[in-house]
């Protein structure tokens, strides 16, 4: 594993995003998988974090440094989906901040070989909270003065979600869609045909300037994706 690389954070480029009351945007990238994590916040300093893969000590305290050095306040933990790279740092967020994750009811069984799976790629999971809600389609996930849209998107993984904020057009989308390409479908639970309709019914139905912020790798565009993602048809 590539250590070195797991322990990068970036910001997130706000130019796209330039209202008064807007939400902001940090972007970490942990684990050897390379996980995008995102912290959401706005002016009123609650925040929520979204795919919390943070896995050694390390990643932790970046997480936990940039949250307390910006006077914010954890209220929801959010995962895409729960792909054993996605969930890693949930034990983290629950100990160190009393949150518990919230993911669709769907995403359930992956909880079931969870240690197993973590193991066969040197992980321990040491602790496998419980959710505190499952997140349901087409609700609206709020804290501070801000809010999130749920969209039902399974194909990668069953109970795969994407959030999409419309005021400043942009999308967290976990493992659907990625720049010029899509989520792998090899996996259980993974299904080509169902994830080619959640990205063009609940994707591809959104604004072409809707800034796409994938689950690994560099933000895209709707607009780009349709034009250029060779895996679409």
């Amino acid at each position: 594993m590539c250590r070195a690389l797991t322990r990068i954070f970036i910001s997130l480029q706000q130019a796209t995003f330039n209202k008064i009351n807007m939400i902001k945007i940090q972007k970490f990238v942990f684990n050897s998988f390379m996980v995008n994590t995102y912290l959401l916040y706005d002016e009123t300093g609650e925040c929520i974090i979204i795919d919390a893969a943070c896995y050694d000590p390390e990643e932790q305290e970046a997480l936990k440094d940039f949250i307390g050095t910006n006077n914010l306040t954890l209220v929801r933990n959010l995962n895409t989906h729960c792909h054993i790279d996605h969930v890693l740092g949930n034990g983290f967020i629950a100990r160190t901040y009393g949150i518990y994750p919230e993911y669709h009811k769907n995403s359930v069984p992956f909880f079931q070989t969870v240690h197993e799976i973590s193991a066969s790629f040197g992980y321990t999971m040491d602790q496998v909270p419980e959710p505190k809600r499952f997140l349901v389609a087409s609700e609206l996930i709020q804290w501070g003065s801000s809010e999130l849209k749920v969209l039902f998107t399974p194909g990668h993984a069953e109970g795969s979600v994407c959030f999409y904020n419309e005021p400043q057009g942009f999308v967290i989308t976990g493992d659907v869609l990625f720049k010029d390409t899509i989520g792998r479908t090899d996996l259980p639970t993974g299904d080509f045909d169902q994830l080619m309709v959640s990205i063009k019914s609940k994707l591809f139905t959104l604004p072409d300037s809707t800034v796409v912020l994938p689950g690994h790798g560099p933000e895209t565009s709707i607009g780009y994706e349709k034009v250029n993602n060779p895996f679409i048809r």
